[in-house]
Parts: C-alpha cells; structure tokens; sequence
C-alpha cells in the first residue's frame, strides 16, 4: 500500500497565521501526546490546534532526531513556547531501521521506517489515487478497446485471457483498462474541463496479431466489458509526502462531482472541483467548503434578502490535471452536495 505520510518542516512553509493570542491552539488542548497505533496526523493535529492543517505552521525540529518529519506510534507530541510562541516539537524512544530489527538497549526500541503514522485514512483514497484519470475528450475513442474474453465471455474478470483491438504502443506493455464516464463542464462558464475516465483494472500485452492484442488480465476492480477502453499504465508515482497548504492564488471553485456519482458529500468522500493546475493549484492545498446562502423574504423591507455563504466543511486537494482536480473532504460540519463553493481556508 502506497504511504501518504506528512511532512511537517515548518521551515519549508511560510507562515500567514498571527499567534500573538494562541488563537490556533484548541482550548482544553493537553501539553503532551503520546503517539498510538492507528493515529493519523490528521486526528492528533485535532488534539491541539483549532485548523489541523496548520500542523507545518508550529512545528519545531528537533536536530538531534534522525528523520524528524516522521512521526510513529510511542513517540511524544509537546507543546512548548519559543519566544512567546506555541511550538510543538517531537521526543522520540525509538530508533528507525529500514528492514528488520535488532534489540538495541532495554530502553530504546527498534521502529521499521514503514510503520511512521499516515497523514490520513489510506484506504480512503488509495484506490481512488490508482484507478481514475481526467483526459481529453476523444482519448478514449481514440484508444484500443476490449472485444472479448475466451469462449467469446463477455465479462472477464483478474487471470482471465482476453482480447482487445486498436493500435497499440510497442513501448507499453501494460494499459489500464478505463470506462467512459461523465464529461465535466465548468458550471459558471460552461468550459469542457475533462472527461471522467473510471479505473476498470490493468493487462498486460502477451502478443499482437495485426491490430488484435491477446491479453493477461492483471487485476480488476470491476468486471471488464466489451467496448472499456484501454489507455499505457501511467508512469507517475504517487505523492508520498504532502505539505498541507493554502494555494498561493485567490481560488473560488465549486464541488462538480463526487467519487461514486452521488450527489451528498460527507467526510472522506472524494470529490471533484472545476479549478486546477492552469489556476495554481497544487497537491496539498487545503480548501474551506461553503454553503450557499440562503435566500429569504424580508418581512420587515419587503423583498428577497441572500443570507451569507456558510463555512460547511474542508478539503484537501491530492491529484491536480489542467482544468480540474481530486480532493478529499477532511472535514464536514454539515452534509454537503455538488455546487457547494470552494474558497481559500
């Protein structure tokens, strides 16, 4: 499983947030924290601070740890004051290996470097980083498509043989196999921003005759049909280290879709918003979520009156493409739904 930890060097980040009065600090917060397995930065940034993203903004180094922007289960959280302002900084009782373990005092414990805490819940989105891309339209019409599985099985599933024709690049042996999905058009102005590509599964090329490829189904994550598309396997790694941030540019954006094609929003559901890299934004970018406001009647004046837009929820932004990009709502005082706004925190 991919890992998605936090970086948390403060000295990487510019700090935009005023901590004369502790204002970031959450009342009742402990002094101290020890770390447990199963914690997420996320959780134990909670514990502490008003804004869990601002994590980078407090934190303090400690040059005499070895690795200190991870963090593990045993490890100590402190909340200190360096020059009038809150600091937390990191104790730790372990020493990190890459593989294997050797005893090293009854005192200090061996930790496995794959074992540092996740930034947030992995499973809620490693899948969804893996399988889905925005392309063009066109692409996919463009690409090879699935014919049949053997004895002419129209629904083939992982270790099946299949068939797949269109021209293929020799210098790809593996293709995602992708399923057209909605075509995204910028509510406000209307733009085409992409086409939903949904992540069907992987094949591996085994022979070409002419233009018909014989294929090893990898994996699947749905049954392959007739007519999915099949696009090279991307060459991208994913982000294994992200810096919660605010986007450098003004963003006002809006929830165009969520991951599953329903239309109620809630915590950790992925979803989609029409801005992306050609606006500046970038993986890691925290975003606050609003409810539109209200429309009512003054019954006072007479006539409509449109209440202000309500702070509802957060997101952050993990995968970008031109036009638009993927987040991860971390955050949701209050059910949201498509065509919720999407500002600066």
């Amino acid at each position: 499983m991919k890992k998605i930890l936090l970086a948390v060097a403060a000295a990487s980040l510019i700090s935009f947030f005023s901590w004369a009065d502790d204002a970031l600090l959450k009342t009742g917060h402990p002094d101290e924290y020890t770390v447990k397995k199963g914690d997420t930065l996320w959780d134990i940034s909670g514990t502490f601070l008003n804004s869990p993203w601002m994590w980078p903004e407090i934190w303090h180094v400690n040059p005499q740890i070895e690795n200190p922007h991870l963090i593990f289960p045993g490890d100590l959280i402190k909340l200190i004051y360096l020059d009038g302002q809150p600091r937390l900084t990191l104790e730790r009782t372990m020493k990190m290996v890459p593989g294997g373990a050797t005893k090293l005092s009854p005192s200090i414990r061996v930790q496995q470097m794959d074992e540092a805490i996740s930034a947030i819940p992995l499973d809620k989105i490693d899948a969804f980083l893996s399988r889905s891309r925005i392309v063009e339209p066109g692409v996919l019409e463009a690409s090879p498509y699935m014919l049949a599985g053997q004895q002419q099985h129209l629904i083939v599933g992982a270790g099946d043989r299949a068939y797949a024709r269109g021209q293929f690049d020799a210098n790809y042996t593996n293709y995602g196999v992708y399923r057209k999905g909605q075509l995204f058009k910028d509510p406000v102005t209307k733009e085409v921003l992409g086409v939903y590509a949904q992540g069907i599964g992987t094949v591996a090329v085994n022979k070409m005759t002419g233009d018909i490829a014989t294929l090893d189904v990898v994996r699947t994550y749905e049954e392959v049909r007739p007519g999915d598309n099949l696009l090279p396997s991307e060459d991208r790694s994913v982000d294994s280290i992200f810096f919660p941030s605010a986007p450098d540019a003004e963003i006002e954006a809006q929830i165009i879709a969520v991951e599953g094609g329903v239309t109620q929003v809630g915590k950790f559901n992925v979803v989609m918003i029409n801005k992306g890299e050609r606006e500046g934004l970038q993986i890691g970018n925290v975003m606050a979520i609003f409810k539109a406001g209200e429309v009512v009647s003054d019954r006072v004046r007479g006539g409509k009156v449109t209440l202000p837009d309500e702070r509802a929820g957060l997101l952050m932004v993990f995968r970008t493409f031109e036009k638009m990009s993927f987040a991860l709502v971390l955050e949701s005082d209050r059910p949201l739904s498509v065509r919720d706004k999407v500002r600066n925190p």
